[in-house]
């Protein structure tokens, strides 16, 4: 099956907005196993959307067509779609419906340009869209079945997921259930990764389960795409290689599929009954800021500091690993809390070398003492700031975890 993937927007087509749902769709569509033959990007422009329409109606057995289904006048994506097909556009009461009540439910009015994001196609399939107002749909046009999707990414993903890739699937004649399994690594790149996992005989052709990494710094994130005839299968084929990547990967992993690094610190500290106070140095509270607003925080998360400079956090002397365990036990003495956790950094003189970086030292506190490192990052200072905090709470996680929290890290290798 031959499939297109259409972008709308005059943002995405000049520069102004980075297209990443182009880059998220077609991922999804090759992780289960379909392909994208086409992707275009067209303007705001009723004739150029037309064409569009109309030459991937030519090409294509399925086109994903994201953007334009906003109630402003520049979104044209339901409009084109009728004249495409040759039908009326009707207002689909039961859409209707439900963004009265959204709106409702929020205290407010709906706006009257809302109305628009009803109109639909006659005889178009509706596509639901739990959690925004855009109304998804799917139509025939030519020889083609054209899928619309919102361009806000959560309602875009979202739909992709739950909504799009089993009607293609379907379309396509694929049967069985596809499952995609992630790994979330952290010190570790994809030349390493590879070099660790590649030799699993799963991970060959005709081994059916698909290897794929996603480089996001400062993670790397792992997939195993797997098809099989029904879940028993799937699961039977997917377990002996998830237990091998885990063993393979070790203590690497910081979390799988929608957990997060944070969450899982959460939730051990949650588990034992622990509380947390971190100081942080030239990271902007990253730390603070990725753990304290999660659901259970309120309880866990005693005390952040926020300092541009070591003298601010009460340090004297140079940065050290003993300085940040220093550091951490007094913030842990003076919050109550049961953990301290402090990331100090000290940056290169002039940015304009090469080798530019900083040293990164890491303390943990608790009442059987604690733990630190010390680790160097090369890169910007944005670069060196994100490493830092993520270092920092992968020490955390570690020590929570009873885990050494000095294990070789690899930023650089890719």
């Amino acid at each position: 099956m031959k499939i297109e993937i259409l972008c709308t927007g005059d943002e995405i087509l000049t520069g102004k907005t980075i297209n990443t749902n182009y880059g998220h769709i077609a991922r999804r569509l090759v992780e289960v196993g379909l392909g994208v033959h086409w992707g275009t990007t067209v303007g705001d422009d009723r004739a150029s959307l037309l064409s569009a329409f109309r030459q991937a109606s030519e090409r294509a057995d399925a086109v994903i067509v994201n953007g334009g289904l906003g109630p402003t006048v520049d979104d044209l994506s339901q409009e084109v779609a009728a004249e495409a097909a040759g039908v009326e556009l009707v207002l689909s009461d039961h859409w209707m419906e439900r963004m009265t009540q959204s709106y409702a439910r929020r205290g407010r009015v709906m706006p009257a340009n809302n109305r628009k994001q009803a109109m639909l196609p006659a005889n178009a399939e509706f596509i639901d869209n739990p959690i925004g107002t855009a109304c998804g749909f799917a139509v025939t046009i030519g020889k083609a079945r054209f899928l619309f999707t919102p361009g806000v990414p959560r309602e875009m993903r979202r739909m992709i997921d739950e909504q799009v890739i089993p009607r293609l699937l379907t379309l396509g004649g694929i049967k069985g259930v596809t499952r995609l399994k992630r790994f979330h690594t952290f010190g570790i790149g994809e030349s390493r990764a590879d070099e660790m996992l590649g030799s699993i005989e799963a991970f060959r052709e005709e081994g059916g389960i698909k290897l794929g990494f996603q480089a996001h710094y400062p993670q790397l994130e792992t997939k195993l795409a797997v098809h099989g005839d029904d879940e028993a299968d799937l699961q039977r084929r997917l377990a002996p290689v998830e237990a091998e990547v885990r063993r393979r990967l070790g203590n690497f992993i910081v979390a799988e599929d929608d957990q997060t690094l944070e969450g899982v610190i959460l939730g051990k500290l949650i588990a034992g009954g622990h509380t947390l106070a971190t100081a942080e140095m030239f990271t902007s509270g990253q730390v603070a800021a990725r753990l304290a607003p999660l659901p259970g925080a309120e309880t866990i998360f005693r005390r952040g500091m926020v300092a541009r400079d070591a003298i601010e956090l009460g340090l004297a002397g140079e940065v050290s690993p003993a300085a940040a365990a220093a550091i951490a036990q007094d913030q842990r003495a003076a919050s109550g809390a049961s953990h301290g956790l402090t990331v100090l950094m000290q940056l290169d003189e002039g940015e304009d070398r090469p080798d530019f970086g900083a040293t990164i030292c890491i303390g943990i506190a608790d009442a059987q003492g604690g733990a630190s490192r010390q680790a160097r990052l090369i890169g910007g200072r944005d670069w060196v700031r994100v490493g830092a905090a993520e270092l920092g709470l992968d020490c955390l996680r570690r020590h929570l975890l009873g885990l050494p929290v000095d294990e070789r890290i690899d930023f650089e290798r890719r």
